[in-house]
């Protein structure tokens, strides 16, 4: 939510908070702008636990001070004593978001001697009406849907650039430098997606399978940490082997196909068919040769979990599919 927005959200729902309390009689209805002001958050689930969270701290905070009113008198050292008591409960029943404005509410009861119903109802009634008004506000929350399609495409992009430069490197046998930029820009876009993501997720209130973003950026997370693993291997493999040439194919056969709905099954046989071609291939017959293809099997390992950590996802989403 930009600046802007949430500036315009807290003008309108604490105005129009204060204009509903006014018109209803509460006395101190400028407190119902002030929760209001406190309840205008960043998502619509948050702002509606919050909301919850203030309601049930204020039935709490009323009570404890009612209790000690009635037991002890209205003075400032009870208003004292109250803090005491309802700031441990309310952490440990964790509602301590309404510490503040349920204190304030209180310390109306000190300032007019009271603890009756109609002051219990006047009380309770402002704070109603300013998470009420904050909820209500936030029910509207621009969607970042295009924008999270636009970074999985980016994201996506960059692995197939790693993918093709992995390819590169290991058909000149020399290093390419672009590989590391790609890894640094796509670490950057997957942080800013997740971010995206969670937002979203916590703007949908009814939906519940809304959280396959999340869990595509969780999988992209970790297919990229094992690119930047092989980014270091793979600069050991210097050889123009035959096996250095078959493992670029594969990379950039990946790269060609690499897409959100790929369930990646044919990429896994493959995989599986390269693996058995090398341990079926020559020994390596010097120091170089050995050197080189250790490091291709560290790289096909790697690469075999990137693959299946893909292929899990795909059929991780299928299978909740059929259960929906």
């Amino acid at each position: 939510m930009t600046v802007s927005l949430r500036a315009i959200k807290i003008a309108l729902a604490t105005t129009i908070a204060i204009l509903i309390a006014q018109a209803f009689q509460l006395e101190y209805s400028v407190s119902a702008g002030v929760v209001a002001i406190l309840s205008v958050l960043d998502t619509k689930k948050s702002s509606v636990i919050i909301a919850l969270q203030r309601v049930g701290s204020t039935i709490l905070a009323l009570g404890v001070a009612t209790i000690l009113f009635q037991l002890v008198g209205f003075n400032t050292i009870v208003f004292g004593i109250y803090l005491l008591i309802y700031i441990p409960l309310a952490y440990k029943l964790n509602l301590e978001v309404g510490i503040a404005p349920c204190s304030v509410l209180v310390s109306h009861l000190l300032l007019e001697q009271s603890t009756s119903i109609t002051w219990l109802a006047n009380e309770m009634s402002l704070m109603v009406i300013g998470v009420g008004m904050a909820i209500l506000f936030n029910l509207y929350m621009p969607s970042k849907e295009n924008q999270l399609m636009q970074l999985r495409d980016e994201i996506e992009e960059k692995m197939k650039h790693v993918l093709m430069n992995f390819a590169v490197v290991l058909e000149t046998g020399y290093p390419n430098d672009q590989v590391e930029i790609f890894i640094k820009e796509l670490s950057v876009n997957l942080k800013t997606a997740e971010k995206m993501a969670y937002l979203e997720f916590n703007n949908q209130l009814l939906s519940q399978n809304d959280d396959y973003m999340i869990q595509y950026i969780d999988m992209r997370q970790q297919q990229a940490k094992i690119l930047a693993e092989m980014s270091i291997d793979i600069s050991v493999c210097s050889l123009p082997t035959k096996q250095n040439n078959t493992l670029a194919r594969l990379f950039q056969q990946t790269a060609n196909q690499l897409h959100e709905s790929n369930p990646a099954i044919d990429l896994m046989k493959d995989l599986e068919s390269m693996l058995t071609d090398f341990r079926n291939s020559d020994l390596p017959k010097t120091r170089s040769e050995f050197e080189n293809r250790a490091a291709l099997f560290v790289l096909l390992n790697d690469f075999s979990r990137f693959i299946q950590i893909k292929k899990d996802f795909y059929e991780q989403q299928e299978m909740g599919e059929t259960t929906i």
